[in-house]
């Protein structure tokens, strides 16, 4: 660890328009911190370090974010010349002709790319574990899971490899792991982050795109550079008043939170989940909030039966067009067990099945919409039991029941807010007796990242997290 660890990614731009630190001695300490730490996490699993010097040696770096390293997800993006596997042996050389949106826009913000972090196969499960790259490991106990499908990212943001890093989200991918490595995490409403032109919103509009990040502001000032629709777009949330940037910064009005703990599917909550949203109820209370008891009547079950609908039809697409690709099908010993498993359920999922899927999440829209005319937001914990042991999660287990189970008690909460569009943050304000961060979950309306965002700001100043560090920061 040296001196610029204590600035976020804002705060090295800023140094390096000063003219203090370029961006090739940013790259190198990055590069550095790789090479010393990923062998323990195993986060970075593609490396992009040539280009990202190409970048600097073509581009002056400019913008908010100039000259500060960043990484992108293994997952859904297109980098031109690189290779993007989706956590999959199928796509293992499946090479970009052009960036999409994504990073292009941060190329634009002045970020320099250099390299890829993990993700389960396909972006499918709540561990970033892999047949193809293995397995990603929570940098405060190695032998834990650094939750998925955005865990590459998360850990090598946790571990200070670098401040901020691209993360998806398309039922609590950037949430999850955000939680189980103890930084920030905020998924955009719908439509806020295009995928790129012309593909439109996957999983059947649940997934949208942002980052984990350690601070707030790096959040907030990424998500002004990242959003807006491209030519096509249909849904597009109302602007903020203002930039995200500046809504950190503005203190929020006495808010009327919802606190729901119960799970929309009944299993039950971890006591270390449990009181670390009580802990943060009361922190609320103190800063001038009024958090009371709610609940949302939701149906758990048809919800999970829709989301697999959903996921099941995607995967089973992606297949075929690698298969287009190809020139071949795509064989069963290329992908993982429960990945070949959900592509089978996917063709042969009814189109009335998938219509039903989405009239059952505009349903929960609707129900969770009227609990907002009471509440601002509503306050719930990011997954109900700390972060578990590595090779209970993975898309290639034992036992097919045994996994259902266990991904059906870990992440009850997370997928609802994707099905129904609007944001959810993940704060990180909380660590149980083991060492282990319980993040904990705030869910706007629709478009209302702002105010996500200035609540963030107000609780990242009442209780900082920065200075926390992980074991791994040691090697």
């Amino acid at each position: 660890m040296d001196e610029l660890d204590k600035f976020d990614a804002l705060g090295l731009a800023e140094l390096v328009r000063k003219g203090d630190v370029t961006g090739e001695v940013l790259l190198d300490r990055a590069i550095a911190r790789i090479e010393a730490v990923n062998p323990a996490i195993n986060a970075v699993v593609l490396k992009h370090y040539d280009l990202a010097r190409e970048q600097l040696r073509a581009t002056a770096p400019i913008g908010p974010f100039a000259g500060v390293p960043f990484l992108l997800k293994d997952l859904n993006v297109g980098l031109a010349g690189t290779v993007t596997t989706e956590g999959s042996r199928a796509f293992a050389d499946a090479v970009a002709t052009t960036d999409t949106t994504l990073p292009r826009r941060a190329k634009a913000a002045g970020l320099t790319i250099f390299g890829k972090t993990a993700s389960p196969e396909f972006g499918l499960t709540v561990s970033t574990e892999s047949a193809l790259w293995g397995r990603t490991r929570n940098p405060w106990n190695l032998e834990h899971i650094a939750g998925g499908s955005s865990g590459g990212a998360a850990a090598a943001v946790a571990a200070r490899i670098l401040p901020i890093a691209h993360a998806s989200d398309g039922g609590g991918s950037i949430r999850i792991p955000a939680a189980c490595c103890g930084v920030f995490g905020l998924k955009p409403s719908r439509g806020r982050v295009p995928s790129d032109i012309g593909r439109g919103v996957g999983w059947n509009g649940l997934s949208t795109q942002h980052a984990v990040s350690i601070s707030v502001r790096d959040s907030a000032a990424l998500l002004d550079a990242l959003a807006g629709p491209e030519p096509g777009d249909s849904i597009v949330p109302p602007p903020p008043d203002g930039s995200f940037l500046t809504a950190v910064a503005r203190a929020p009005k006495a808010l009327r939170i919802g606190l729901v703990e119960a799970t929309p599917t009944g299993v039950p909550v971890h006591p270390d989940c449990r009181e670390a949203v009580q802990d943060v109820a009361h922190l609320l209370e103190q800063l001038g909030h009024h958090v009371e008891i709610a609940s949302l009547d939701l149906d758990g079950m048809r919800l999970a039966k829709g989301l697999q609908a959903s996921v099941a039809v995607d995967v089973a697409s992606r297949l075929d067009r690698r298969a287009a690709q190809l020139g071949r099908v795509v064989r069963e010993d290329e992908v993982e067990p429960v990945t070949w498993a959900m592509a089978r359920r996917g063709r042969v999922v009814t189109a009335q099945a998938y219509a039903d899927a989405r009239a059952v999440f505009d349903g929960a829209a609707a129900t969770v919409g009227l609990a907002f005319q009471t509440y601002d937001l509503i306050l719930q914990p990011t997954v109900a039991e700390p972060p578990g042991l590595l090779g209970r999660l993975g898309l290639s287990p034992e036992s097919f029941a045994d996994y259902g189970q266990a991904l059906a008690a870990f992440s009850p909460y997370t997928a609802i807010h994707n099905e129904i569009g609007v944001p959810a943050m993940s704060v990180p304000l909380c660590w149980n007796a083991a060492g282990l961060p319980i993040g904990v979950m705030f869910v706007a309306p629709f478009g209302a990242e702002a105010l996500l965002f200035s609540l963030a700001g107000q609780l990242e100043a009442a209780r900082p997290w920065a200075d926390r560090r992980p074991p791994v920061c040691a090697v």
